[in-house]
């Protein structure tokens, strides 16, 4: 089932690729940027751990090591959180601002950056980095948590700001994996996947 869910992301990569060329006018996304890796509880499915599993097993062992530690940490940090709202952590994947399994990212990883519609509705989600000066921030009125016409006019943009159908739970639904013959598997945290895998385990180390 890896191959058939290898091929979707090759599918839905190009869909994707198109997307981000499309809205670049507005796009900041650059290596080194890492405002979405560094605090979320980010959404994955066993199928997105089994592809990560293997990016993780080309790495070097000091490299491994560091993760390993990160996840261990987070578990604790996890297990002991009595603060108000989600818990959230920097992915411990992120070394230096880089993620060290990027071609085996998962696909919320992969998707943000746009503008998403949201699940169940016809409203558009602006990604939070617009906020922190980052994508879509030149054509962001703040005050108001909307993107402006004025601005877009101003700079000379023709290709306006897109939604696109991209939501975590939609691109992971039982639908689409139905119809490239895999199963996603279990959903839940990063980290609480991670937990259940042992090869994720530093004391299995």
């Amino acid at each position: 089932m890896l191959t058939n869910y290898l091929k979707f992301l090759d599918y839905l990569m190009g869909n994707l690729n198109k997307y981000f060329t499309l809205q670049a006018p507005y796009i900041k996304c650059a290596k080194g940027c890492a405002k979405c890796c560094s605090n979320g509880d980010y959404p994955f499915s066993e199928m997105e751990i089994k592809l990560l599993q293997i990016g993780f097993d080309k790495l070097d062992e000091d490299t491994k090591n560091i993760i390993l530690k990160k996840i261990d940490s987070i578990k604790k940090e996890k297990t002991n959180f009595k603060g108000e709202g989600s818990f959230t952590y920097a992915c411990p994947f992120l070394i230096n601002n880089i993620c060290s399994v990027y071609d085996y990212r998962g696909i919320i990883c992969r998707t943000f950056g746009l503008i998403y519609i949201k699940e169940g509705s016809d409203k558009m989600q602006i990604p939070f980095c617009a906020y922190d000066g980052l994508n879509y921030s030149n054509v962001l009125d703040k005050e108001k948590g909307i993107l402006s016409e004025e601005k877009m006019k101003a700079l000379g943009l023709t290709e306006e700001p897109k939604a696109y159908n991209i939501h975590y739970n939609f691109v992971t639904s039982k639908r689409v994996g139905e119809a490239f013959n895999f199963d996603y598997g279990r959903r839940g945290s990063l980290i609480d996947l991670l937990s259940d895998n042992p090869k994720f385990s530093l004391k299995d180390k």
